[in-house]
C-alpha cells in the first residue's frame, strides 16, 4: 500500500510539471522566437513546476521520504528555484532590455511583469532568509513565519503572473499546475505547526 501511494504520488508530481512543460514545447509560437528567449521562457515554466514541490516537501506530503531528507531536497530544490529563475531573468535582459528595465522599474505596461518582479525579490529574500538562518539569530517562530509569508508571496506572484501571459504555456494545463501551486502551498502553510515540531526532532 505505500509503494503504491509513493508511486502514485512521484508519478502524479511528474505529470503536473511534464506535461505544461511537453505541451509548451509543442506551441507553434516557437517557431519566432530565438534559443535565448525560449530558453528564459522554458526557465519560467521549470520554475513554476518548482514551486509546486518545495511546499509539498515542506509538507511532507510524499512519501518514502523522512523529514530530514525532504528538507535536505527542499534546500536543493530553493537552490535550483534560484538558478531557474536566474536563467528566466537573464535570458529575457539579453533578448530585451529595455522591457527589463521597466519591469524591474515597475513601469511595464504589461500587467503580469509587475508581478513577476515582486515573486522574483520575495523569491530571494525567502532564500535569504534561509541561507543566513543562523547568523540572524531570529526565533524559530519569527523566521518560520517570515520564510512562510515570503513563499506565499512568491507563489501568489508567480501564479498571477503566468496566469497573465499569454504565450506558449497551455492554457488548461498551465491553470491546472497553477492551482496544485497554490493548493500544496495552502496546505504547507496549515501545516507549518506540524512541520516545525518534526524539524525539532530530527538531529
Amino acid at each position: 500500500m505505500n509503494g503504491t501511494r509513493t508511486i502514485l504520488a512521484w508519478g502524479g508530481l511528474a505529470l503536473a510539471i511534464l506535461v505544461p512543460f511537453a505541451l509548451a514545447a509543442a506551441s507553434p509560437l516557437l517557431a519566432w522566437r530565438d534559443p535565448i528567449y525560449i530558453a528564459a521562457g522554458f526557465a519560467g515554466v521549470a520554475g513554476l513546476g518548482l514551486l509546486l514541490t518545495q511546499p509539498a516537501l515542506a509538507a511532507g506530503l510524499f512519501p518514502g521520504l523522512s523529514t530530514l531528507r525532504a528538507r535536505r531536497i527542499h534546500r536543493w530544490g530553493g537552490v535550483a528555484l534560484i538558478l531557474a529563475i536566474l536563467v528566466h531573468v537573464g535570458g529575457l535582459w539579453i533578448t530585451s532590455p529595455p522591457d527589463m528595465v521597466d519591469a524591474l522599474l515597475f513601469a511595464s505596461p504589461t500587467r503580469f511583469s509587475a508581478w513577476g518582479v515582486i515573486a522574483m525579490w520575495t523569491l530571494f529574500g525567502a532564500a535569504f532568509l534561509a541561507v543566513f538562518r543562523r547568523r540572524l539569530r531570529l526565533r524559530w517562530r519569527i523566521w518560520r513565519l517570515a520564510h512562510s509569508a515570503l513563499a506565499a508571496a512568491t507563489v501568489v506572484g508567480s501564479v498571477v503572473h503566468a496566469s497573465l501571459i499569454e504565450g506558449t504555456m497551455e492554457p488548461i494545463s498551465k491553470a491546472g499546475l497553477c492551482a496544485l501551486v497554490v493548493l500544496a502551498t495552502a496546505w504547507a502553510v496549515v501545516d507549518l505547526r506540524d512541520w516545525a515540531l518534526r524539524s525539532r526532532q530530527d538531529p
